[in-house]
């Protein structure tokens, strides 16, 4: 068994009248999240909070039912019925963020990313929609767990365009997946083992565009709530153009 201690935090940025971002940390139940919304009319916001509302409720019950024939070490079984459990919860939310909007035309088009992780023993699930983020931070190196749903990272995959011009291109932030925008979405989900000592950075793009890689494992290394609020302010201090949201797990 492995326990998880978390710190989380959620700015409004410099640029920027509203958050429409929302995270959880739930150190209990073993679930982390990070949403960040999209929408006029301050319906990304709605959707954002609702989405995590509407994953934690699902998770929560899952976890009720099956949580004795998840947790433990991984077999073939619980890791297919864990991704299942995550990846039906992100489907939850997506169908109640689709219908909201469906019943409130002033909402149409709103829409979330997530990033989720559920730690389950000694290993964790994640599920990802969209272009927040998850790191893994082990060993002083930092590695991406999630892969980003934008057209620049699609074309990247796909050879069109190189690095350089992906850093250049005025789409960045086009979304190809979102939770909501449909009554379904595709969702990635992932399986990692958790050591003593590993944390986990779940982040959206308003955090992790102002980050080098490279830098990522040495600013998570201080004290949890001392490098989550570092990591805000830096994001501030290099321009703070977006909502910013950190949410910083240890495993011990």
């Amino acid at each position: 068994m492995r326990t998880v201690r978390s710190s989380g935090l959620s700015h409004v940025g410099r640029q920027r009248d509203q958050n429409q971002d929302a995270f959880l940390c739930d150190d209990e139940l073993g679930l982390y999240v990070v949403a960040d919304g999209v929408g006029g009319c301050a319906a990304g916001e709605v959707a954002s909070r609702e989405a995590v509302e509407a994953l934690y409720g699902m998770a929560k019950r899952g976890m009720s039912s099956l949580g004795d024939k998840l947790i433990g070490d991984l077999t073939e079984e619980r890791a297919r019925s864990a991704c299942r459990l995550l990846e039906g919860a992100v489907q939850a939310a997506t169908y109640m963020i689709f219908a909201m909007a469906e019943l409130d035309r002033t909402r149409n088009g709103m829409g979330t990313t997530i990033s989720a992780m559920l730690a389950l023993g000694t290993y964790a699930v994640t599920a990802q929609v969209g272009d927040s983020r998850i790191y893994q931070i082990r060993d002083r190196e930092a590695v991406l767990l999630t892969e980003d749903h934008t057209l620049v990272a699609w074309e990247l995959k796909q050879g069109i365009i190189t690095p350089e011009q992906a850093q250049l291109a005025p789409y960045r932030n086009i979304i190809t997946r979102v939770v909501g925008g449909r009554d379904y979405v595709q969702v990635d989900t992932g399986l990692v083992d958790l050591r003593p000592g590993d944390r986990y950075l779940l982040c959206s793009d308003g955090l992790h565009g102002y980050l080098q890689d490279s830098e990522i494992a040495s600013l998570c290394a201080p004290e949890r709530d001392t490098a989550v609020r570092s990591l805000i302010d830096l994001a501030n201090h290099r321009g703070g153009h977006d909502n910013i949201t950190a949410v910083l797990a240890e495993i011990v």
